[in-house]
């Protein structure tokens, strides 16, 4: 979200690139899953996408390289011999690092280590001695000593002979930044450990160094870093559960980062306009809900009904409704209009409108309690033949029969309201009353259920 804003708020341009040197890990649905998700928050891109699982024999070339200038080499420890490493690194209490210790072997132990079979990573020579310096967009002046690296990096998976392994993340993106021109590299503050490995690589390739921002990450209530555990692992699971990209959207764009004036609800291009980096937070950002739901709820109240109703219709279908966006407009848009202001969540329309479902419903205890007091039954019968004469087309019509229902039986009005909410409704809870009326009268449900409500008392 940062690189796009950042992008369009310096007229620069904004690349999608899928990092999926990692086979194991990388399948074609979540690329898909990746880019649609994009796609529907309306984060488009200029160039792209990437792949860097087509752009190998580019990274083993310059891998091949640096291992003729002498700034990479074959490394054969066998995976218990490093892992004895860490052990003794570990009963010392030392922290665990590469000892370096293939680095300069002779050419006699080369020769034997491969006369064995054994495979060989490529690892890049890093000097302990070396302090590597940047200044973050975000974070300001850092430094690393290369002594707090790890030891010589790994940069090729193993493999034997002379043949260059599968190149890994560390390294392929800054053959890539350098191939796109990247100018600045915008990421989560998880890959500040990756920065210093990264920018001696640029040099030790003759790259130009880009610039580098580290954004704070996303976190859940307790503080820990938003996982699947905190309910979603991707874009499409926040549109399933009933959040329109223009919110999502809007939301992330304060996950980190706050609009001069304070403003809270604007759109991507908005936001855009405003985006400093200068106003980005160091501290992780807590991911909230409750906001997340206010900003939704907002931008689903602005809608007018025609829009919402397309919207609406999957979580009707998923719920089995029976609604018909087409042939059922006369009737749906009133609907909608009547529940809109109430949405939070699109799918809140499942339970606003199972009212609307079926001719006749189940009674709540409440509704039955309603409907078995005194004048109840007489004031139902008195609404049935008031039908007769006048059709709820309007809600003026609906409380126009309320009025004269009241005034002839010379009751209070409550009385009758209540009523016909326990009779129309199956509960003393529900939508806007007259509003309800009207759509059930459209439906041909409303004397139905008058009917079932008569009998009951």
């Amino acid at each position: 979200m940062f690189n796009w804003l950042f992008a369009r708020n310096q007229g620069g341009k904004f690349l999608l690139r899928i990092e999926d040197t990692d086979l194991e890990r990388s399948k074609l649905e979540y690329t898909d899953n990746i880019v649609e998700g994009l796609k529907w928050l309306g984060m488009d891109w200029d160039e792209g996408p990437f792949y860097q699982s087509q752009r190998l024999e580019m990274y083993r070339e310059q891998v091949q390289m640096l291992l003729d200038k002498g700034l990479a080499y074959r490394a054969y420890e066998t995976p218990d011999e490093l892992s004895a490493m860490r052990d003794a690194q570990k009963a010392r209490k030392a922290a665990p690092r590469y000892s370096n210790q293939h680095r300069d072997l002779s050419a006699e132990q080369i020769k034997a280590f491969e006369a064995e079979g054994r495979p060989a990573v490529i690892r890049f020579k890093i000097d302990d001695e070396r302090e590597i310096k940047w200044n973050d967009l975000v974070r300001g002046p850092v430094s690393w000593k290369g002594q707090d690296l790890g030891g010589d990096m790994v940069i090729a998976r193993a493999s034997s002979g002379s043949d260059v392994g599968q190149p890994l993340y560390n390294f392929v993106v800054v053959v890539d930044d350098a191939d796109m021109a990247i100018s600045h590299v915008i990421r989560g503050e998880d890959h500040v450990g990756n920065t210093p490995k990264q920018i001696l690589l640029y040099e030790a390739l003759g790259f130009e160094v880009p610039e580098f921002a580290h954004t704070p990450l996303i976190l859940n209530e307790q503080g820990a870093k938003l996982s699947k555990r905190d309910g979603v692992t991707s874009v499409d699971d926040f549109q399933q559960m009933g959040f329109t990209p223009e919110a999502l959207a809007n939301y992330m764009t304060l996950l980190g980062w706050s609009a001069p004036d304070a403003q809270e609800l604007f759109s991507l291009e908005e936001a855009a306009k405003l985006f400093s980096f200068d106003r980005v937070n160091k501290a992780g950002a807590k991911f909230d809900w409750n906001k997340l739901d206010w900003i939704n709820s907002q931008y689903l109240h602005e809608k007018p009904a025609e829009e919402l109703l397309p919207m609406l219709m999957p979580y009707w279908k998923e719920a089995d409704y029976g609604f018909d966006a087409e042939a059922d407009k006369d009737w749906l848009l009133p609907l909608v209009a009547m529940i809109g202001p109430s949405l939070t969540r699109l799918k809140d329309c499942v339970e606003l409108g199972h009212f609307f479902v079926t001719p006749t419903m189940e009674f709540s205890e409440k509704a039955k309690e309603q409907l078995g007091k005194a004048g109840v039954a007489e004031a139902m019968q008195a609404v049935m033949a008031a039908l007769a004469e006048t059709p709820i087309n309007e809600t003026a019509d609906a409380k126009g029969v309320i009025n004269q229902v009241t005034k002839a039986l010379g009751v209070k009005k409550g009385l009758i309201m209540r009523s016909l909410r326990a009779a129309l409704m199956g509960d003393m809870q529900g939508p806007d009353l007259a509003e309800s009326w009207v759509i059930l009268h459209r439906r041909g449900f409303d004397q139905q259920r008058l009917a079932a409500a008569i009998d009951l008392t």
